[in-house]
């Protein structure tokens, strides 16, 4: 189970997410995290029912709805607002985890890199589709209704930017990238409307899904816990971040006492892009 985080639960509980991505890793521990926390959330996969169901077991079936949605899709977009609405009422939080990385490529990418020109076409378009279309789709649907409420958030699941420009990193790296300009332009966007945007990285190489298999177990050790991305989210999506819009969150330098120390601009020059949302 995901760690607690007293402070954010009084202020977020009652609240309503959607988690995209949530049979599994990063994904999974969000949101346990969110439930565990009082927070209600639609959890989707594209992939297996029967994972989002063990999620929904295991988070209880009155904390986590789940469903199988691919974020590509705009009809299966539509169905998990309305699925989230109509079973509790309204949408509060929206988290951008769906993603493909480069599995899809190789499964030999972190010693055998692929130049961009080797990539399959077809593979390509998947992981962009997945990983910058999804999230505008979903966004798009989701952010009329926090405007109305006058409170939202959005979180982007992002990476470190090293990774963005990382040799043989096509074409995750540069989905990466694109999520992360998505996030400080729509930080602008919704400047004024109390719904924030906002991305939320490791901070390094995570054990989850996207590892290969052939990945040296000595290695192993050094991949951070998904769960590690709980607390900074449970920050983020309660009324203590009201002011923090257009910033990366970094796990791993989270510091419960301080924070403003593991966030930076989303803005790829250092300007700080985000403002007030209210």
């Amino acid at each position: 189970m995901a760690p607690e985080s007293s402070g954010t639960q009084a202020l977020s509980c009652g609240r309503v997410a959607i988690v995209t991505g949530a049979g599994r890793g990063i994904g999974l521990a969000m949101t346990l995290g969110l439930a565990q926390a009082g927070i209600r959330v639609v959890a989707t996969s594209a992939r297996e029912r029967a994972e989002i169901d063990a999620v929904a077991a295991e988070a209880g079936t009155d904390m986590v709805l789940p469903l199988l949605a691919d974020v590509t899709r705009e009809t299966d977009v539509q169905r998990v607002v309305a699925a989230a609405l109509e079973r509790f009422g309204h949408l509060d939080i929206l988290v951008n985890n769906a993603g493909r990385g480069m599995r899809y490529v190789s499964e030999s990418f972190m010693t055998e890199p692929t130049r961009f020109w080797e990539v399959e076409p077809d593979t390509w378009r998947m992981v962009i589709d997945t990983n910058v279309n999804g999230p505008f789709l979903m966004a798009r649907a989701a952010t009329p209704h926090m405007v109305r409420a006058r409170w939202g958030r959005i979180v982007n699941i992002s990476m470190n930017r090293s990774t963005m420009r990382r040799a043989g990193f096509s074409p995750y790296g540069p989905s990466k990238a694109a999520l992360e300009s998505e996030t400080a332009i729509w930080a602008q966007d919704l400047r004024g409307t109390g719904v924030t945007v906002n991305a939320l990285l490791p901070g390094g190489a995570t054990l989850t899904g996207m590892i290969p298999a052939g990945f040296p177990d000595s290695a192993r050790g050094r991949l951070l816990d998904p769960a590690i991305m709980v607390p900074p989210l449970l920050w983020l999506v309660s009324n203590a971040a009201d002011a923090i819009s257009g910033r990366r969150v970094i796990a791993n330098q989270w510091d419960d006492g301080n924070p403003l120390a593991a966030t930076e601009s989303a803005g790829w020059g250092g300007e700080a892009t985000g403002q007030p949302a209210t």
